[in-house]
């Protein structure tokens, strides 16, 4: 079964450009697990222009499904995650100025760095997944570095898909083989949405997890919380007419 993690960070986003608790981030992560989500994801920049730090330690104890930290790992993140010891930490390598994540790892060029970081995480029984494009190279050195996972950067694949669905989904399904061979758990994330989840799905279903937040939290804005997360889920689901 492929998880559904639901990223928040657009709550905090909401929450933050009016000040004071609302909408409550704790009271979303609560209510998207009562709604079926099997995992909760965030993302604290240092800018903390959305998750503020003070939310990771107020969701650590609500988080009852799986709590996904994503982020740089500066000494700030990691001194973090040492205190917090989520589920799984996903490793991306934005830039502090960084609108939003948009590219993975050059696992080759930063292997001794992620070496070190992984086998931190992991010696605080964190499970690891590194951020990666799916380039063959960047996946084989995920698995050298020691990685228990990756996650495929999919913000291409739901660009090129209106366009044109097989050629976007062939690079993934061969990045995914490939990782699925070397003994690597896959999970996926970035632009997915309700048009483009299922035809992932379909052609990866050995995916582990997907973490969908920017398009989930907009349909919510008009089919309401609940429904959406049901939505997503029907999407991770072998569909009748493609049997």
């Amino acid at each position: 079964m492929t998880k559904l993690s639901v990223n928040i960070n657009k709550v905090a986003t909401l929450r933050n450009s009016r000040g004071g608790n609302m909408p409550d981030v704790v009271k979303v992560a609560v209510d998207c697990q009562k709604f079926g989500a099997e995992g909760i994801t965030i993302h604290p920049r240092p800018d903390q222009r959305h998750i503020k730090y003070s939310d990771v330690y107020d969701l650590q104890s609500k988080v009852n499904t799986e709590f996904n930290i994503e982020g740089n790992p500066n000494t700030e993140f990691i001194s973090l995650i040492g205190k917090i010891r989520p589920t799984q930490v996903t490793l991306v390598p934005d830039a502090t100025d960084a609108l939003t994540s948009d590219a993975g790892w050059n696992t080759i060029i930063h292997k001794d760095f992620l070496t070190d970081i992984v086998g931190r995480f992991q010696s605080m029984g964190v499970r690891t997944s590194i951020f990666v494009d799916p380039i063959p190279e960047m996946i084989r050195m995920a698995s050298q570095i020691g990685a228990d996972r990756i996650e495929l950067y999919t913000g291409p694949y739901a660009e090129q898909y209106q366009h044109n669905k097989e050629k976007a989904v062939q690079p993934y399904v061969e990045a995914a083989t490939l990782a699925k061979n070397l003994g690597l758990g896959i999970n996926a994330g970035h632009d997915l949405n309700l048009e483009n989840l299922n035809y992932l799905y379909m052609n990866i279903p050995w995916l582990k997890e997907v973490s969908i937040g920017h398009a989930l939290i907009s349909d919510a804005l008009y089919l309401g919380l609940e429904k959406t997360i049901k939505a997503y889920k029907d999407c991770l689901k072998v569909t009748t007419s493609e049997v």
